[in-house]
């Protein structure tokens, strides 16, 4: 891989996730296989539809995972590209445009012309896949085993992720204890108004859940430990599981190789309006990764493809980049198990909307058959 076999400029996209694998496919549409040669590199062998973990890492039923694991086989249109397998751990950019290299952790490096950087988060608890596809599979079942064998589970942030996993546990265990420590006076964060949170933080109790708000967990038990107290002394006695689900970490440590002032001091990329990285001429970032005062979500994708595909082609013809990204009015559902839950837009007056419209939009689904269409998969 550390050489070119031809004269095509090479287009490299690094992570395979919702963002990256979402212009991937874009571009392999649009480039043309005589000049350009599209290489994705990933370290898992397939895209895991993170929207769908929080129920199938609770339960079996209806072996969801079947479809949220999707193949890159497909995803590459006319066979217009290639899928790489590996964990990349450095860049060294040649600079003023003049492409450079990615190392891989084998050693091996393959040479850019263009590069994208889409490497998403890091999370923890059920969301932490491993990336070797053995481990996904018994990390998987470890999940399942651990929500069934427990008797009160108690999760560490009230975000979406500690909802809706919240959520699913009601409804897969409805006689098991649920509790939600979240450090605010509200469940999620001051994006959103009192009103939809308060909204959500009913909706939550009215499904069971205890909540506990303004508080924190400073310390995690060992697992099998019984019993857990709260950073305000609230003794929770018979806790057998706690979970953290609070927010994510950008998935960017290798990125820090391009220099120090790429980063942020929490690990977010510097880009400007055309979501390329300042000094790094030809190099664009993305998705959950960038410092962009907006919420990091799925969602995002569409608007953020769309400008890194239109400036990543002017670069490659030489053309000034001129397509600048614009944050979305703030959009957010957040299912409580399969039955509802409650969502929110900021456009009007802030609409915040319940059961039928959650139901509807993603209860069922999650949103894998969209993202289904996009790997060419039924």
């Amino acid at each position: 891989m550390s050489k070119k076999s031809d004269d095509r400029k090479n287009v490299v996209v690094v992570g395979g996730g919702g963002y990256g694998a979402t212009l991937v496919h874009e571009l392999s549409s649009k480039l043309d296989a005589s000049k350009y040669n599209l290489i994705m590199i990933s370290a898992r062998p397939y895209y895991i539809h993170l929207v769908a973990a929080v129920r199938f890492t609770v339960t079996s039923e209806g072996k969801l995972e079947d479809r949220a694991f999707m193949p890159y086989e497909k995803l590459f249109v006319n066979g217009n590209g290639a899928f790489f397998q590996g964990k990349v751990t450095g860049i060294n950019d040649l600079g003023k445009g003049r492409g450079g290299e990615v190392s891989l952790e084998d050693g091996q490096t393959v040479h850019y012309d263009a590069l994208v950087l889409a490497t998403g988060s890091q999370w923890s608890g059920p969301l932490d896949f491993p990336d070797a596809n053995s481990d996904v599979h018994s990390e998987l079942d470890a999940w399942r085993r651990k929500y069934t064998a427990a008797n009160h589970i108690v999760f560490v942030g009230g975000g979406s992720v500690g909802i809706e996993t919240a959520g699913e546990i009601r409804d897969a265990f409805p006689n098991k204890k649920v509790t939600i420590v979240h450090g605010s006076d509200s469940l999620l964060n001051d994006t959103y108004p009192p009103k939809f949170r308060k909204f959500m933080t009913n909706k939550v109790l009215d499904k069971g859940i205890n909540v506990i708000l303004g508080d924190r967990v400073e310390s995690f038990p060992e697992e099998g430990t019984v019993g857990l107290t709260t950073s305000n002394g609230k003794s929770i006695p018979d806790a057998d599981l706690v979970i953290p689900t609070f927010g994510a970490r950008p998935n960017t440590g290798f990125i820090s190789t391009l220099g120090s002032d790429v980063l942020t001091k929490d690990g977010y990329v510097h880009v400007d309006a055309t979501l390329s990285i300042p000094k790094h001429e030809g190099i664009f970032a993305f998705g959950d990764i960038i410092d962009w005062p907006e919420q990091k979500q799925l969602g995002k994708a569409p608007g953020q493809v769309a400008v890194v595909l239109a400036n990543l082609q002017s670069f490659l013809n030489n053309q000034k980049l001129a397509k600048l990204y614009k944050s979305p009015p703030e959009i957010i559902v957040i299912p409580i198990g399969k039955g509802g839950g409650g969502a929110y837009a900021n456009i009007l007056w802030g609409l915040v909307l319940g059961d039928w419209i959650v139901r509807t939009l993603k209860g069922k689904d999650l949103f894998i058959s969209p993202y289904r269409k996009t790997f060419g998969l039924s």
